[in-house]
């Protein structure tokens, strides 16, 4: 049983128990967080998600669970980064995570990339974004060849390659995430020089918009521009900057995206602490405060709460991606329509809010803002833990504001609770689990930093200081 943390850290002396005293911020740091025990918990519990569900033979990692569901490639990179995590945690022996990341990446070197729209895994060294659970092949007709999922796999990808520096199966992981790497066709996949497309499919070919502006895409930029053999040209990452909104919103002026998974799934690989691009620098910040500064905007936008939603406070926010109940009911008089899966988010000009929080959107941040977190997360265990809280650590989203009695399409409503979700959701986990390790020990970061590939990414995006000098 966690005890539950009081509100009064929030402020004066107390703070320095939960942040470390005399911590002084400065621009893209963050407090370092003494970490209550209920993160051991949560660390744990999360990363059986990736050891329990993924297949050991191939490593293909259900998109969700316990609903049915395809393999999602952006979950198969987080497991592969959980994997390392679990070794340096001692969930796993090292032997036992190398075993199962080389299954990994053998299977996905193997598997059939080809033009065609049946029996493929891949084309072009890219993967599509779901894959049928047993073959490892396009989980339909209606599934993209997706390039921000299946750079999230490679990121995953790299860090295995520079976390097992060891010979005999480690060694052959170093291969085999070389191979993987090198083949992808980034110059294919930019049908409209120098940015990305979002997707293609055999059937139609690419689709018709680009990655541009400020998102998750940041890794799709920095692993196409550090490609050996197929890398885009440097002006795509001016290119990609070029329509960035700089904005003030809630006081805190910012690059603004509203769901805040953009701010955080580049931060799992990457290091953004004083190393800045051409853009950052003119601003005289880098993407870590960035993040920071987002994180405590939507923070504070639930403290506002303007559209009246129910448990929104200083312990209860968090806007991102999530699933959702699905419903319409109505509610103080009048009808409000709650959305399924949605790209939840608040930044300037883009409210996208029906009252569901998703734990993962707060625990992404945790190295941002953990003093803003840290105690989100313990409220929101110590509120709804019963209905929110399993096996595998927090189940996706939750709705205190769905009234009783509420038909939804997904999950349960509890009576006097609101709308609970019944199902975890792979990338959210991988973002949980690490977010926060890299809050905790930097591993993740720490690891990339070592990276040739990320490394020449980053400096051909113009990024210059900090640890890259």
């Amino acid at each position: 049983m966690i005890r539950r943390l009081s509100i009064a850290l929030l402020s004066g002396p107390a703070l320095g128990l939960l942040i470390g005293a005399g911590s002084a911020l400065g621009v893209g740091e963050a407090p370092a967080p003494s970490f209550p025990p209920f993160f051991d918990e949560l660390e744990a519990r999360t990363f059986r998600y990736f050891w329990d569900l993924a297949d050991p033979g191939n490593g293909l990692v259900p998109d969700r669970y316990p609903s049915p569901s395809p393999s999602s490639i952006a979950a198969m990179g987080f497991a592969l980064t959980a994997y390392p995590i679990g070794v340096e945690r001692g969930y796993v022996k090292r032997g036992e995570a190398a075993s199962r990341v080389k299954a990994t990446l053998r299977f996905l070197e193997e598997a059939p990339q080809g033009p065609g729209p049946t029996g493929q895994t891949g084309y072009r060294g890219f993967f599509y974004h779901f894959l049928e659970q047993q073959a490892g092949e396009r989980a339909g007709p209606g599934v993209e060849l997706s390039t921000i999922d299946s750079s999230l796999l490679l990121a995953g990808i790299l860090f295995c390659q520079s976390y097992f520096e060891g010979g005999g199966e480690e060694a052959e992981i170093r291969d085999l995430a070389e191979r993987i790497y090198t083949r992808v066709d980034w110059s294919w996949a930019a049908p409209r020089p120098p940015l990305l497309a979002r997707a293609w499919k055999p059937e139609t070919g690419f689709y018709p918009d680009d990655w541009r502006g400020y998102d998750e895409s940041m890794i799709l930029y920095l692993l196409a521009l550090g490609s050996p053999t197929h890398p885009l040209s440097e002006a795509a990452w001016s290119e990609f900057t070029r329509t960035y909104r700089w904005q003030e919103y809630y006081r805190r002026p910012h690059v603004n995206f509203a769901p805040l998974f953009g701010h955080q799934y580049s931060h799992v690989w990457v290091d953004f602490r004083g190393i800045r691009d051409a853009y950052m620098s003119d601003r005289g910040i880098d993407y870590f405060e960035n993040s920071r500064r987002a994180t405590l905007a939507q923070r504070d936008y639930a403290l506002e709460n303007p559209g009246g939603w129910r448990g929104y406070g200083p312990h209860v926010w968090g806007l991102t991606a999530c699933d959702g109940p699905q419903a319409e009911a109505m509610r103080e008089g009048r009808p409000r329509a709650f959305k399924s899966y949605w790209a939840r988010g608040a930044a300037a000009g883009d409210v996208r809010d029906d009252g569901t929080i998703a734990p993962a959107a707060a625990l992404g941040s945790l190295p941002f803002a953990p003093e803003a977190v840290i105690p989100t997360i313990l409220e929101i265990h110590q509120l709804y833990g019963s209905k929110l809280y399993g096996t595998y650590g927090f189940f996706d989203a939750f709705n205190p504001s769905v009234p009783d009695g509420t038909v939804v399409k997904q999950g349960r409503v509890v009576q006097g609770a609101g709308w609970f979700d019944t199902d975890y959701v792979g990338i959210d986990q991988g973002a949980i689990l690490s977010m926060i390790e890299n809050a905790r020990s930097a591993l993740v970061w720490r690891v990339m930093k070592k990276n040739p590939h990320l490394r020449r990414g980053l400096i051909r995006a113009g990024f210059r200081g900090g640890w890259l000098g």
